[in-house]
């Protein structure tokens, strides 16, 4: 399916941020430099250019603290329309599919009054897409999405309850906070996701927690600026040059992070 933003990003940004852009926002690999996408392996943060529920979440969130004042229902139903038009764009990739069922699952709980539960939305979403297609179960890119998003749902579920009670014991502690539920999350997720990367790439990465950490915090940013840039690039090229120095500046630290610590001595293993 042709992608109508693609083009847009490769004009408007020098390489290799443009095809980490595309890489980050639509999955789109075949542009990304053979040393950047090795840095990735090597640090572990080869899952944020595989398109995924992070995309799903950025914009299912956005949309719902945009439109919040028309009642729950209403942003429910737009959020979820969003959800289907972004997934048409992209294309109907396993992971963001999955990503997309398990989101519209998780709204439609909202619309009737029902708990969001994520791991029953999880497995409901895989399940439908295994029965359309069981050879899904094979593919590395629902395996890897669908583990580290178990692994993120479980890690996650105290962080909900105590969240509310760190926010009021001052800056210091809600930094220690977070950096500690981030970690948690991010090992998590590599936990998960372990086995699978062992299996098909024979490489274990030893700085995967330290390089998601590091970057962990400019992927929303780069997203909601990437999809600014993208849109603006498409409908009138100038605004989108001018708005590309913004996404520039978090893509040129993402690369300079990996590259640095893929070069780090024993950064990976490989067997």
């Amino acid at each position: 399916m042709f992608n109508p933003f693609t083009p847009a990003l490769n004009s408007l940004l020098p390489e290799p941020q443009a095809s980490l852009l595309n890489g980050i926002l639509f999955g789109v690999k075949t542009t990304m430099p053979p040393y950047l996408y090795n840095a990735l392996i090597s640090t572990g943060t080869l899952h944020i250019i595989a398109l995924s529920g992070m995309n799903i979440s950025i914009l299912a969130n956005l949309t719902a603290q945009i439109t919040l004042f028309l009642g729950r229902k209403a942003s429910s139903i737009i959020s979820i329309c969003l959800i289907v038009l972004f997934v048409l764009f992209v294309g109907p990739n396993p992971s963001v599919v999955r990503a997309a069922i398990m989101g519209c699952l998780s709204l439609s709980a909202v619309y009737f009054g029902r708990q969001d539960w994520g791991v029953l939305s999880l497995f409901l979403a895989a399940g439908i897409m295994l029965l359309i297609d069981f050879s899904l179960i094979k593919n590395l890119s629902f395996q890897l999405s669908f583990l580290a998003t178990l692994g993120i749902i479980l890690a996650n579920r105290k962080a909900e309850c105590q969240s509310a009670s760190w926010r009021r014991n001052g800056l210091i502690n809600q930094f220690k906070y977070w950096f500690k539920e981030n970690l948690k999350l991010t090992l998590s997720a590599q936990l998960f996701t372990l086995p699978i990367i062992l299996y098909n790439f024979h490489r274990l990465s030893l700085v995967a927690p330290i390089a998601n950490l590091a970057i962990e915090w400019v992927i929303q940013p780069i997203m909601v600026l990437g999809f600014t840039v993208a849109i603006a690039g498409w409908l009138w090229q100038p605004l989108g040059l001018l708005l590309a120095w913004f996404v520039w500046v978090p893509l040129t630290y993402l690369i300079t992070i990996v590259e640095w610590l893929a070069k780090v001595p024993l950064a990976s293993i490989q067997f």
